[in-house]
């Protein structure tokens, strides 16, 4: 069971006995209810430690992990730091979920799984089998694992594979300092990793082409060059702070020689971002753009602090026609007041932009993530 948010007054605690308990990574996020610092932060977490009930974690900053110290003495709780997993216990397969720091949540995993099942009576002592191996169960759960909108990537269904135009999704859900930066140095490595000159042309095996043809086309696709234009699509809700995470974005991207093309700012279409929320009936055009604009002034001043640099250089002829659907339309940036509306607007570009690969990085909010998926994969 996944603790909704803290722990210390989490729904979780109903449980007074769990098997096992565990702390992921602890960074500075939903401060306006754990803390503003990482020992408060810390504190809150460790509520869910039980008396004598093993926990694992992961190694913390010296503040936060001397807290979950501290409260698991208290509680005579054997606490237990895990090391990342190695990656060669994977027998040369890789991780279902992307991203270096998920070794160290999968090392989390392994010793959370192992210790319920020792203490449930279905494993011996150990998660290695006699050879020293990973057990084959452990490889198979840590490779096929999945996590919709972390680090997830899709491919708009609106087009069909025979054209040539692309729009790509690239979904993370990061809303906090720590988790930014890891999302933009995936994206980075991500967009580099999805070759714009793959095979734009398959042989069906229903319909076999002669050598010759296949040569041909083969012939064809080297010698077509997609340019990159990568955008963000950015929410965050109010209570987090884009001064900090915005720039953490921009500069993790930049490092990577990474620059946006179009920044695009808009408001989730989730009913489920407050507990106990009804779904709106109000029209696009009552809809309150406030915070995005404030998202947008934060944006394009940060461009134009770096107006030295090379992030400037980012404006894109595909990209600046046909605004007319935006709410508020910059050099750099953009708000619409629904998702929709963004979509559409991606779509028409990549549609008449044919020899660019539009690569899309949604993060800022879990509620746009899942809203996006809800919309591409229709």
């Amino acid at each position: 069971m996944e603790v909704g948010l803290g722990g210390k007054y989490d729904a979780t605690n109903v449980v007074q006995e769990p098997i096992v308990c565990g702390i992921t990574s602890l960074g500075y996020d939903h401060m306006e209810i754990l803390g503003n610092t990482l020992g408060e932060i810390a504190g809150e977490k460790a509520g869910i430690f039980k008396d004598r009930v093993p926990a694992f974690t992961v190694t913390q900053p010296e503040e936060a992990m001397h807290v979950l110290e501290e409260k698991a003495s208290k509680l005579n709780v054997p606490l237990q730091v895990a090391r990342p997993l190695d990656a060669k216990l994977l027998n040369g397969l890789t991780l279902g979920l992307e991203g270096e720091h998920q070794f160290l949540n999968a090392g989390l995993a392994v010793a959370l799984c192992s210790t319920w099942l020792k203490r449930t009576g279905h494993v011996g002592d150990t998660h290695f089998d006699q050879t020293g191996a990973l057990r084959e169960q452990f490889v198979k759960g840590l490779t096929n694992a999945s996590l919709q909108g972390r680090a997830q990537i899709v491919t708009d269904r609106h087009f069909k594979s025979e054209q040539l135009n692309e729009l790509v999704f690239f979904l993370d859900g990061a809303h906090s300092l720590e988790s930014m930066e890891v999302c933009a140095r995936w994206f980075s490595l991500a967009i580099k990793e999805n070759n714009p000159n793959q095979t734009l042309f398959r042989q069906q095996p229903n319909n076999p082409k002669s050598s010759h043809e296949v040569v041909k086309m083969q012939h064809v696709e080297r010698g077509f060059q997609r340019k990159s234009a990568p955008i963000l699509l950015f929410n965050c809700l109010t209570v987090r702070d884009p001064q900090l995470l915005l720039p953490r974005l921009m500069e993790t991207c930049a490092d990577h020689g990474v620059y946006f093309k179009k920044a695009l700012f808009v408001p989730s279409l989730s009913v489920y971002n407050k507990v106990g929320s009804q779904a709106s009936t109000l029209s696009d055009s009552q809809v309150d753009l406030s915070w995005q604009f404030n998202l947008q002034g934060v944006w394009e001043n940060l461009m134009q602090s770096n107006k030295a640099g090379k992030i400037t250089d980012i404006v894109s002829e595909e990209l600046k026609d046909d605004m007319e659907m935006s709410a508020s339309n910059c050099e750099h940036s953009a708000v619409f007041s629904s998702l929709p509306m963004v979509i559409k607007w991606l779509r028409d570009r990549a549609q008449q932009n044919q020899s660019v690969r539009f690569q899309v990085l949604v993060t800022g909010s879990l509620h746009l993530v899942g809203d996006v998926l809800k919309l591409v994969k229709k």
